[in-house]
Order: C-alpha cells, then sequence, then structure tokens
C-alpha cells in the first residue's frame, strides 16, 4: 500500500487531516500528518527564526526518521512551498508529489512574492502587531466557502499564527533530480 505524509497549510497542524487520515488507513494506506514548528501542538516553538527552511527540515526529519519510502507527499496551500523543498531534498523517497489547492512553486520564490504589494503589507502588518505570527484572518473568502459553520469554528479553535518568516524566506531548489518525481495538482 502507499505511505500518504499529508502537511498541512498555514496556521493548521497535523490535527487538520482527522477526517481524512482514517479513510486513507481503511483502505490500507499508512498516513503520517506532521504538524509543522510553530504551529498546532508544537505553537509553544514559535519564534521570529521560524522559516520555510524550519518547515522543510521539519518533514525532512520526519521521513528520514519514520525511514518512509515511496512516499506520496501532499502539501495544501502554503505548504506547496514546503513539499517542493522536501522533494527537492529527498528526491529519493518521495514517489509522488500532490500540491493540493496551491502554486507549484520556483526557486527564489517566497509565498508572499504570489501577493499583491498591498496584499503583503497588511499579512506583515498583523504578524508585526502579532509578535511576530500571521493570524487567520476573519474573512477567509473562497477558502472558507465549501466550510460548515461548524467546521469553520473547529478551524479557527484550533488555527495558530503562521510564522511570518515562513511566508517571506525564498524557496532554495538546487536538485535537478526533483524534475523526475511525478507531480498531481488539485484545485
Amino acid at each position: 500500500m502507499t505511505t500518504f505524509v499529508l502537511v498541512p497549510g498555514a496556521w493548521l497542524g497535523g490535527w487538520c487531516w482527522r477526517r481524512v487520515r482514517p479513510l486513507l488507513a481503511g483502505q490500507g494506506h499508512s498516513v503520517v500528518t506532521p504538524t509543522l514548528t510553530g504551529l498546532g501542538e508544537r505553537s509553544h516553538l514559535a519564534s521570529s527564526g521560524v522559516d520555510l527552511e524550519t518547515h522543510i527540515q521539519d518533514v525532512v526529519n520526519v521521513v528520514a526518521w519514520e525511514d518512509l519510502r515511496e512516499v506520496v507527499l501532499v502539501g495544501h496551500s502554503y505548504s506547496g512551498f514546503v513539499v517542493a523543498g522536501v522533494a527537492d531534498r529527498a528526491s529519493d523517497r518521495i514517489a509522488k508529489l500532490v500540491f493540493l489547492d496551491t502554486v507549484i512553486p520556483v526557486d527564489g520564490q517566497a509565498f508572499l512574492d504570489l501577493w499583491s504589494p498591498e496584499g503583503r503589507a497588511v499579512v506583515e502588518v498583523a504578524a508585526t502587531e502579532n509578535g511576530g505570527g500571521w493570524p487567520m484572518p476573519d474573512d477567509l473568502g473562497e477558502d472558507a466557502a465549501d466550510l460548515t459553520d461548524e467546521d469553520a469554528r473547529w478551524l479557527r479553535s484550533k488555527a495558530s499564527p503562521q510564522p511570518l518568516g515562513t511566508l517571506t524566506q525564498p524557496l532554495r531548489l538546487s536538485n535537478a533530480s526533483t524534475a523526475s518525481v511525478p507531480r498531481a495538482y488539485i484545485c
């Protein structure tokens, strides 16, 4: 069967996959749902030093320490950047890369580079006012269109401020063999 590593998007932790895990496990798959540094149950580790490389290393370490191979690596939203970096550093362990409701980032691009200057400024000000973490906005717009009110409350009750460095640090890709890793995009 397949080993899935499901990486949550901004503000979220491994907890966000709680409905998906049993569905995949019920089909005989192995499912790993790491929480990135500074978020969820690891929110006590939030600091100005947490950046995109920290999150990439979080997942590389899970793959290495769990001795995972032939992994289907799924990155949701912000974590499209994380999984691209993980595949760059551990391509020999990745069977497929799945970008879920995100972009497929390129070398030198930061998450906030995709935002307008005005939008980026809003995020940076909010993070500065919140001790360096971008809190989940009150209005998630289209991203929350399919959520029930109950699910939206649950999501907000567990969301952690996203460390600003994870959004501003450019992704560094240098492994040419990563291009041979099969990819899927789900929007």
